[in-house]
């Protein structure tokens, strides 16, 4: 298996010179649809404008492709280096495994309580459901309110803000197993599990990622609104759960930092880091797809449906992530409950026919 690993990662990296509108073919999203549009757009005009007019759109076409290889080399395994470590992540992830270890010495019923509300309601409906299949893929439209809530509660996961999420997933559709995938297991599973999220990159870098990812979401007034308050709305929820749980009884404070904040948040990067690590090593294929991706049960189980990865890569687009009936996906029921309320609209749920994994994959 790990043989096979460092092979793919050198296919992968011979990749790398692909054209922009081969790769968009894999991404779901209107805006990034239109970005391959545009790139064919220009190479046709090129074709037809006159030489000093060719040599401008050319030049700009390259810039474009440059922009593109630079987003791609910020996320490649070279970067992560003791130079170049994003310290405050780091930290903060060392904070959080640290509170998990001492949360059994602090335990109590209602701060267990309070993390499995938590895990669900920032995992399932902020992650599964609003960061993943509402922000990155728009597999589904929301009422206000609710698209409020969804994203808070992606916030509130402690798994980036809504803007970088979104297009670093968007990345990862489009350059799925080969180079500049943010989370390969082609780079390594620890790679792909964890350390991907240890290298920082310049603001240019990350500027030019959501641009290039996230074109559709930059401008809107509640995205730019969590981007800028990220920090303090992790801050704010662990204050409130001190509070909170002083509030029911004496000395309830830590117990629900540690179990309400540190076990919650662990407990779903895992699970989510294992969709970007396991699911592309092991498990079984319902479909054909030009990546490593696969559907592997206990990772559904984790992580309330994402774990039927191979359908997800097959049609990101699609809201619901289990095709066949025994596939259960936790999300996608309360994606249909919103839907029976009308607080979901326009759920993109019809299964296309497409080819199945051979036999054996």
């Amino acid at each position: 298996m790990a043989t096979g690993v460092v092979s793919n990662a050198g296919q992968a990296s011979g990749n790398r010179d692909e054209s922009f509108g081969e790769e968009a073919e894999l991404v779901t999203g209107r805006a990034l649809t239109d970005s391959a549009e545009l790139a064919t757009m220009e190479d046709t005009e090129t074709a037809i404008e006159p030489p000093k007019d060719a040599l401008v759109s050319k030049a700009a076409a390259v810039q474009t492709r440059t922009k593109a290889e630079q987003i791609y080399d910020s996320f490649a395994p070279s970067n992560m280096h003791w130079g170049n470590i994003d310290w405050p992540v780091a930290a903060w992830m060392v904070a959080m495994h640290a509170g998990c270890l001492a949360a059994p010495f602090f335990f109590s019923w209602q701060a267990l309580a309070a993390c499995l509300v938590l895990h669900w309601f920032t995992g399932s409906i902020g992650i599964c459901l609003g960061y993943h299949r509402f922000l990155s893929h728009q597999s589904l439209k929301l009422v206000w309110p609710v698209r409020f809530l969804v994203t808070l509660a992606g916030v509130l996961s402690g798994q980036g803000s809504p803007l970088f999420w979104a297009a670093t997933h968007r990345l990862h559709h489009q350059r799925s197993d080969q180079y500049g995938d943010p989370h390969s297991p082609t780079e390594g599973a620890i790679w792909s599990h964890l350390t991907w999220l240890f290298a920082d990159r310049t603001k240019a870098e990350k500027e030019m990622l959501l641009a290039r990812y996230s074109p559709d979401l930059v401008k809107d007034p509640i995205m730019q609104m969590f981007e800028k308050t990220y920090g303090a709305w992790l801050i704010g929820s662990g204050v409130a759960l001190y509070f909170v749980g002083e509030w029911l009884y004496t000395g309830g404070g830590w117990p629900f930092v540690l179990w309400g904040l540190c076990v919650r948040m662990v407990g779903m990067y895992h699970s989510t880091w294992f969709v970007n690590s396991a699911t592309h090593i092991w498990g079984y294929r319902n479909y054909d797809t030009r990546d490593l991706s696969r559907n592997l049960w206990w990772v559904a189980v984790l992580s309330y449906g994402e774990g039927w990865h191979n359908n997800h890569h097959a049609h990101p687009s699609l809201a619901p992530a289990g095709h066949k009936w025994w596939e259960v996906d936790v999300t996608w029921w309360v994606i249909k409950s919103l839907k029976a309320c009308g607080l979901a609209y326009e759920v993109k749920a019809t299964l296309p026919k497409t080819r199945a994994a051979e036999e054996g994959c």
